[in-house]
């Protein structure tokens, strides 16, 4: 595998966006929008459990 600057991967990244469109960048970032939504709100509601010793 060659070795590629980050500037030149970045801008063939941006030139092969222009292409495809934002499908595969804006599923990621919905997937992962959710999964931190999920973690919040479990993170946020686990002081509420009622623990009935």
């Amino acid at each position: 595998m060659e070795h590629i600057p980050a500037a030149a991967w970045l801008t063939e990244a941006a030139s092969a966006a222009d292409q495809h469109g934002p499908g595969d960048l804006l599923r990621i970032v919905l997937i992962v929008s959710a999964v931190g939504i999920v973690l919040l709100a479990w993170f946020l509601l686990r002081g509420y459990r009622q623990d009935d010793d």
